[in-house]
This record gives structure tokens, sequence and C-alpha cells, in this order.
């Protein structure tokens, strides 16, 4: 049998392909999609409007006191009724039952706050959200997309980390406290702002508005416990 020697260079050409093509991952259609929980509605990002998805290509459904969102797109949800004012810190706890179930590299999913004009072309909001890679993102739209820890996501001791295929569950919570905007995960603050740096032009209008979630595409998971709390 003839031997084949693959140099160092060209296996690292391999791997930036592969995780090329992982990057380049289009959204899923999800059967039976929609928003099928109660009071609840949602808005896809404008960047797969434009790829010609539509919010029935994602899926929200009741599941027991919790939700499973399954995308799909990309997509925000919240129910009109749930707005938050003041000093206040909202929270959820995000379960992947298999962990990259349905994409081809981790995507994250978290709690939103702060939305305003939701559903329009002029939404705005702010959102943190968890990899079951171990690392996190704070990003936003005001109404055009920003981001709060860089382009890339940021790693974290705090944040959960899973082999694919296995559970990963994730405590999130955003508050809003005097002048500071914070995000802790499973207990940990992971990113604090200043509020000046987010209401601002381009970015929030205010951080009183509808609280939420909000999953990347390809994603797969159970929020449970969402709730708003005074501080």
């Amino acid at each position: 049998m003839r031997a084949f020697y693959v140099t160092p260079f060209a296996a690292a050409m391999l791997l930036f392909s592969a995780a090329a093509q992982g990057q380049d991952e289009t959204s899923r259609t999800v059967a039976g999609g929609g928003v099928l929980a109660a009071g609840w509605t949602g808005k896809i990002d404008a960047s797969e409007e434009r790829s010609g998805k539509t919010l029935n290509d994602a899926k929200l459904a009741q599941e027991g006191d919790g939700l499973h969102v399954t995308t799909g797109p990309a997509v925000a949800y919240w129910n009109p009724v749930n707005k938050a004012s003041g000093d206040y810190t909202v929270k959820a706890t995000f379960t992947e039952a298999k962990f990259m179930n349905l994409n081809s590299h981790p995507h994250p999913y978290g709690i939103v706050i702060a939305g305003n004009d939701m559903g329009t072309a002029d939404q705005s909001y702010l959102y943190c959200a968890a990899y079951g890679n171990g690392s996190f993102i704070v990003r936003g739209f005001g109404p055009a997309p920003f981001q709060m820890n860089g382009r890339r996501s940021e790693e974290n001791a705090a944040v959960h980390k899973a082999e694919v295929g296995q559970p990963v569950t994730q405590e999130i919570a955003v508050s809003v406290k005097g002048d500071k905007v914070a995000c802790a995960i499973n207990g940990t603050v992971v990113a604090s702002y200043d509020k000046a740096a987010l209401v601002t032009a381009g970015k929030l209008k205010s951080t009183d508005g509808v609280y939420g979630i909000r999953s990347a595409h390809n994603t797969d998971v159970v929020v449970s416990g969402l709730s708003v709390t005074k501080n």
C-alpha cells in the first residue's frame, strides 16, 4: 500500500477549509415552524430575511413551563407584555440536550433586554448569549447590528462546555443597575458596560423595554425560568 505524507502546511489548509465551510453554514428550514407559544412573537435577522427566510422557518413552542426554540434563521422572540424598566435583572436557563445537534460549529443563545420598536425595521435591543464551547458574546441592534465584546466570541471559565452530542446548560442573567449593564453566566459576571456606552446614537434607545430570548441559526435549545426581578 502506498503511503501519503501530508505536510504541516497542507494539514493547516485542510483545517482552514473545513472551518470556512462551517462558518458558511446556511440556515435550515424547520418543519412545522412558526410561533406556537401563546402571546409570543418574533423577528428573524434582516440578513436572514434578505436570503428569503421567514419567521415560520424557525420554531418557538411551549414545552411544559419552558420554551423550546428550534432554528432555522437567527431570531429574537418576545412577549409584548414582558417589559422591564429602571433597575432590573432578566434571567433564564438555557439547555441544549445535545450540543451542536443541528449545526457544524457552536452557535449561541441568550437573553434579550431593552427591546424598543420590536418587530419593525427600527427595532433596538441588547443580548448576551452563551455557546456550549465555553464562550459568550454581547451584541445588539440599534437598528443596525453592533458588537460590545469584539467581532468574535470571548472565552470565560464560567461558561459551561460540552462535547458534541452531550447536554450543556447555561444560566444567563442580564442586569441594569444604576449606570451599569452587566451579563452574568452561571453566577459569574462575564461583561459589564457603562449605560452611556449602550444608550447612544446607533445603539439602544433606552435600557427600559421588552425582554425576551434570542437564538442564532441552527440551534435546538429549551429555555426555562425566564423572569424579571427588580434590583
